[in-house]
């Protein structure tokens, strides 16, 4: 299971540790957007801080219609207590959880500041 909270602007969040290649580790509060289908976004900066190896270039159309290019990288993330190696866009100024990496698992938020949010796998 995994914990977060719902924030005063309504935003579900989730504390996160994430590993880069050496080891190095950082955690950041990232929010959850069930309006992105990749697994998760990582500012550049934080990117570039942990040594984050390139994965591969990709590009995406946003809610209106512009399109952008960004880089992806690969990123192990601890999640629900396990390593989890995945991959992370290089794009915006706030980490987010996308869908891919709630997949397999259930959501639940209290929608109030200091709110609930509880993430745990299916069938628990």
């Amino acid at each position: 299971m995994i914990d977060g909270f719902v924030n005063a602007n309504h935003e579900a969040v989730l504390p996160l540790s994430l590993r880069g290649p050496e080891g190095q580790t950082r955690k950041v509060n990232a929010v959850i957007d069930t309006g992105y289908s990749g697994s998760l976004t990582l500012p550049p900066a934080l990117v570039a801080e942990l040594g984050l190896p390139y994965a591969f270039s990709s590009r995406a159309t946003l809610a209106d219609d512009t399109e952008v290019g960004f880089r992806v990288h690969r990123v192990t993330v601890l999640w629900d207590s396990k390593s989890l190696h995945t991959e992370a866009d290089a794009v915006g100024s706030t980490p987010l959880v996308g869908m891919a990496l709630l997949d397999t698992h259930s959501l639940y938020m209290e929608i109030t500041n200091g709110g609930r949010v509880v993430i745990q796998p299916i069938g628990l």
